[in-house]
């Protein structure tokens, strides 16, 4: 039975480029399966894996051996996770669902069978690697030099993302000065955007916690062009 949900992420990916049989391959031997919100669907040391993501808002993130953690991804509909380790090798990353997410497993050695036997899909995964070192490159800086809007949204989702359990709602437990200390910032202009937040209806504010409403377009807030 074809899956409409998973050919529409496939041909909204890079993936859907690739030569028609290369598609049908991966179609025919992928596997999707379905995640609950704050499910850890890959821990670093596991076996690599190749996954489109076909709805949904994953995270991929590093832990330091003291136990922090630093996001250094976020994956949506028609992502692809996992095509530089078909290059490079296993990364000590692991991946977490944000929201309810359905995921498609591709097989590694299809994609690589027909990379070293067809330029147009070795072309095709460069064009896709190189994409997301771009992406890497704008996260920095959005880390670095985004405005209060963009830090405060990527803080929440950081936080509350660390704080998630299986099937539990997306909760920052932070005061709004330690938002403000966390992003640079003052008290007044961080209760500002939460604010604006609330009312947009992204996420819901208590004494000393923050519930994410809608994890997906809060993230689009981290990519906001609007300037404090």
């Amino acid at each position: 039975m074809t899956d409409h949900d998973v050919e529409y992420a496939m041909a909204g990916s890079f993936l859907g480029k690739l030569p028609k049989e290369v598609v049908d391959r991966l179609m025919a031997e992928g596997e999707r399966t379905d995640y609950p919100a704050g499910t850890t669907i890959y821990r670093e040391g596991s076996a690599p894996r190749s996954v489109l993501v076909v709805y949904g808002l994953v995270r991929v993130y590093m832990t330091s051996p003291e136990g922090r953690q630093v996001t250094v991804r976020y994956a949506r509909d028609r992502d692809v996770l996992g095509i530089a380790v078909l290059v490079g090798g296993p990364v000590h990353v692991s991946v977490q669902t944000l929201a309810p997410s359905s995921l498609f497993s591709l097989r590694a050695a299809v994609l690589l069978e027909a990379a070293r036997s067809d330029a147009r899909v070795a072309w095709a995964i460069a064009e896709e690697l190189n994409r997301r070192l771009y992406a890497t490159l704008d996260q920095t800086a959005i880390n670095t030099f985004g405005t209060v809007r963009q830090r405060v949204a990527a803080h929440l989702l950081d936080l509350a993302s660390t704080q998630q359990r299986p099937r539990t709602r997306l909760v920052a437990k932070v005061s709004q000065q330690e938002l403000a200390d966390a992003v640079g910032s003052v008290r007044e202009v961080v209760a500002r955007v939460l604010r604006e937040f609330r009312l947009a209806g992204l996420v819901a504010t208590g004494p000393d916690s923050v519930v994410i409403l809608d994890a997906v377009r809060l993230h689009d807030e981290s990519y906001s062009p609007t300037v404090e």
